[in-house]
């Protein structure tokens, strides 16, 4: 099984740039008709959070738009804390929701992937409050021996970049207690610090996409101000089978010289 995640999107309303420098929507287009050069196809995609940047009609529209024109396998979203829920719930078409939240489950698949809200609004940074804490439990016991996928925008963890570590997962020790109680849970993956980073959480291991646009400067500094820099885009390509479980690869969004033939 093959699971594509993009994050952070940021789309723009036409012909404005993020952060008056980034062109995100061209950025996004790239990133979504890359993943659909690939061979073979994943099953599905994920959308890990901010696909845009301030929430506003006209940037779902966009993004509508794109998957739309791009996209030929089932496309899954949560929001980010640039997203605006009932907007997104309103405009973006298909997305789903309970209990007043954008979280689900999606069942029928080899893996089992539940899709997390961690959106605090108004606020940058995540929390999971009781309701979906209690969520999540249920949801969890409901099927202990399906290997499962966790998808949350804010990462659970310490990063050492300061800044971004202010506006992660507030509150994380209550999700790791619920998800000591559930082992099935093998991977978890996040968006959100704009760089590719692995680490251990409880039993599990997090996966953080980077953004298919821009990308946060990597300080760890103590003082070090928010800052972004134009590395390469890239989102992460999730390949599961029963024997090994879980490997994550980093893709490139833009071609680069190659392939060569190694010679011997």
């Amino acid at each position: 099984m093959l699971i594509a995640q993009l994050s952070d999107l940021h789309c723009r309303p036409l012909g404005l740039a993020s952060n008056r420098v980034v062109e995100t929507n061209m950025f996004a287009e790239r990133a979504f008709a890359a993943v659909m050069r690939r061979h073979p196809l994943p099953d599905l995609v994920l959308l890990t959070g901010d696909l845009t940047d301030n929430g506003l009609d006209d940037e779902y529209a966009l993004v509508s738009d794109l998957i739309a024109r791009h996209v030929r396998v089932p496309v899954f979203t949560i929001p980010g804390n640039h997203d605006q829920r009932e907007r997104m719930i309103e405009k973006l078409g298909g997305v789903r929701h309970e209990d007043g939240f954008i979280q689900y489950v999606i069942e029928d698949l080899p893996v089992r992937i539940v899709m997390l809200d961690t959106v605090v609004p108004g606020a940058a940074h995540g929390i999971l409050c009781k309701r979906r804490l209690e969520w999540l439990d249920d949801t969890l016991a409901a099927a202990p021996r399906a290997t499962t996928l966790i998808a949350m925008h804010h990462p659970p963890f310490p990063t050492g970049i300061v800044h971004m570590d202010r506006i992660c997962l507030h509150e994380r020790e209550a999700f790791g207690a619920v998800l000591a109680r559930h082992r099935q849970v093998e991977r978890i993956i996040c968006g959100h610090l704009h760089r590719p980073i692995t680490a251990q959480f409880g039993h599990t291991t997090v996966s953080v996409a980077p953004s298919v646009a821009h990308q946060v400067e990597f300080d760890l500094r103590p003082d070090s101000p928010p800052l972004f820099r134009m590395e390469p885009p890239a989102y992460l390509l999730h390949h599961w089978a029963p024997d090994f479980g879980f490997v994550t690869h980093q893709v490139y969004v833009e071609d680069h010289p190659g392939p060569y033939p190694f010679i011997f």
